[in-house]
């Protein structure tokens, strides 16, 4: 589950790092009056980000500068009325401009191949870090967290000195990368992201200080892990989720999307990713991984139908179901409401086995749905069909 930026800051906030204030608006004139404090309290400007769900806001205009509340009225008027990437702009991130004397990039993701959490530090900050390692890739330095233990401090302090941080900002890198790490122990983070994370000049009593702060956040949550996060459901953005993701959470389906023709419906996940596979050796491409779990009715394989069809791409649909709790007559049932309710007509290869196997043979008999014995055999059946429907390619 991706979250907005500023929901991301308040969890960094909540783990100890040094995020700037900040206030969300959702219109030009709320965005006036959060402008108005940070200008009294002493900022002298103020920044206004596009809150949406995808990279690049700087680049489409989407991060601007405003020196009074009027002008902060005036850019969040405009903000909040673009789109970036296709999606629209409901609301606004306003904080205090930062005087920045240097940016870096700090990051944190789970490692499934080396089972750990891995904080990538480069001194190329404030850009895309995958631009970053295309070009430059030895511009990333990374360490692994001990699976018990944590970041160690010696090993955040090795990071701070690959990008060229020492001195007095040692320390509270060490305690940022740390927190990172917390944070994404503390809540099931598959990525915590901090970018910019950079070095301000701040006016105070004693002259010009200077410090780290985290100017950026970007969370991402494993959906797997809510039910032992319930408060963090709240930070799910509902206007720009995808309505097939919302509409495979309510039915309890795990639902991706991906580049292929071939639609896919399995029970189990171990089987969707064979399946997958001979859909991928028998020469087609899948068009999603779906799993519609065990015990599944006729109402969720008729909603899983419905997710696959949303898909203008899917051109077959290869249907495997091994029947244990799940019954394959109801499986049956749920397809053949779909396909009559379908608004589009999609070659379907259906294989079923295990509970109520033989009526759920008889019954898409009946309706006269293409079968397969094995899974080899439905395989080839869904890339000819795909085939056939698209002229050559599967």
């Amino acid at each position: 589950m991706k979250i907005q930026e500023a929901d991301a800051k308040s969890l960094l906030a909540a783990q100890g790092l040094p995020v700037p204030p900040w206030a969300v608006a959702r219109t030009a004139v709320d965005a006036r009056a959060a402008a108005e404090r940070f200008l009294a309290a002493g900022a002298g400007r103020v920044v206004i980000k596009a809150q949406v769900l995808v990279g690049g806001r700087g680049k489409a205009g989407g991060v601007r500068l405003a020196g009074s509340p009027a002008e902060a009225e005036e850019v969040a008027g405009r903000i909040l009325g673009m789109q970036i990437k296709g999606i629209p702009v409901r609301k606004v991130l306003v904080g205090p401009a930062a005087v920045i004397v240097k940016e870096f990039y700090l990051g944190a993701i789970l490692d499934r191949a080396s089972r750990r959490i891995v904080l990538m530090a480069s001194a190329e900050g404030g850009v895309e870090i995958e631009e970053v390692a295309k070009a430059t890739p030895e511009a990333i330095h990374r360490v692994a967290a001990h699976p018990l233990l944590g970041l160690l401090d010696w090993q955040a302090r090795e990071l701070a000195f690959a990008v060229g941080l020492a001195g007095p900002h040692l320390r509270d890198f060490v305690r940022i990368a740390r927190g990172i790490v917390a944070t994404m122990r503390a809540y099931d983070a598959d990525l915590v992201e901090v970018n910019p994370l950079a070095i301000i000049r701040e006016s105070g009593p004693e002259g010009h200080v200077e410090r780290l702060a985290c100017l950026d956040a970007k969370v991402t949550l494993d959906d797997s892990a809510l039910p032992r996060h319930p408060d963090l459901e709240k930070l799910r953005d509902l206007d720009e989720e995808d309505p097939a993701d919302a509409e495979a959470r309510h039915y309890d389906i795990s639902f991706i999307h991906l580049d292929g023709s071939i639609g896919c419906m399995v029970n189990g996940a171990g089987l969707a990713m064979t399946t997958m596979d001979l859909v991928n050796r028998a020469g087609g491409a899948p068009a999603n991984f779906l799993d519609i779990g065990g015990g599944a009715k006729a109402d969720r394989v008729s909603a899983a139908m419905r997710l696959i069809l949303a898909d203008p791409k899917v051109r077959a649909i290869l249907v495997n179901i091994f029947g244990g709790i799940t019954r394959g007559d109801e499986v049956a049932r749920g397809l053949i409401d779909a396909r009559a309710r379908q608004e589009r007509e999609v070659p379907m290869v259906v294989r079923i086995v295990g509970t109520n196997a033989e009526e759920a043979a008889r019954l898409l008999r009946e309706a006269a749905f293409e079968t397969a014995a094995t899974l080899d055999e439905a395989a080839a059946k869904a890339v000819a069909a795909a085939r056939q429907a698209t002229g050559g390619a599967a």
